[in-house]
């Protein structure tokens, strides 16, 4: 059966000299596996080899099984050019691009964090410095884990149920408990992390994440790292060139 959807390609393989195992994102069908054949060829179906953040509508064979879907037609849109000048853009997008894919579900739509993930790509056209980059991606990563059924809780302590306000003594992040802990729990949870002021307040209120400075937000990703990386049972790969700088 032929199935027609918006896409983004989150991963490619070489499958042969003339064909590509390509991981789509797609808007109503999630996250499919799909053989690109002849799509290295100079005069392919496809308007050339597909890569990384190429974004079009497709055309795909769907599959019932393990078995790759094969994908027939894709009608690429203007490429996203700036990602080949900023390195820590690109970055950023790859980090994002790994944890779609390795935390959603073949066939498994969600066609909000579709847009987000687009509109992270154009946005990052517009990044002014490193902290700009840094709020969008740790904005994105809220909203990945909300789609996924993981949002963070944050407006509470997880354990006592107390509201979270900047008058709390300590504040902590524990990645088991899924979100903040008082000073009256933190003594529960042996992987807490503890937050400074800054960085407390901007996940209490995440409207102050946009206006932060590079070090709160630097402290923010290294616990999203941390607690992506309790979630994949690995440290992310991409977070390496997100954390060095």
């Amino acid at each position: 059966m032929l199935t027609k959807d918006l896409a983004i390609c989150l991963r490619v393989l070489d499958y042969s000299e003339t064909s590509q195992i390509v991981t789509f994102f797609t808007r109503a069908n999630g996250k499919i596996s799909a053989i690109a054949k002849g799509s290295k060829r100079a005069k392919s179906a496809f308007d050339g080899p597909v890569e990384a953040f190429s974004l079009g509508k497709i055309v795909f064979t769907q599959t019932t099984n393990e078995k790759l879907a094969t994908l027939t037609e894709f009608e690429q849109e203007p490429p996203f050019t700036h990602l080949s000048t900023d390195l820590f853009a690109l970055n950023c997008s790859l980090f994002c691009a790994e944890l779609v894919n390795c935390l959603t579900n073949e066939y498994d739509p969600h066609s909000q964090l579709f847009d987000q993930f687009v509109q992270f790509l154009k946005n990052s056209q517009d990044f002014k410095g490193k902290s700009s980059a840094l709020a969008m991606l740790v904005l994105f990563q809220l909203t990945l884990l909300q789609e996924i059924g993981l949002q963070l809780i944050l407006k509470i302590c997880v354990n006592c149920k107390n509201s979270f306000n900047d008058a709390w003594p300590e504040t902590y992040f524990s990645s088991t408990a899924n979100g903040l802990i008082c000073r009256d729990c933190e003594p529960n949870f042996a992987d807490k992390i503890r937050l400074t002021k800054p960085a407390a307040n901007c996940l209490g209120n995440l409207k102050m994440i946009a206006q932060a400075d590079e070090k709160t937000l630097n402290e923010i990703e290294k616990v999203m790292v941390y607690h992506f990386t309790e979630l994949l049972h690995r440290p992310p790969k991409m977070a390496k060139y997100i954390l060095k700088n």
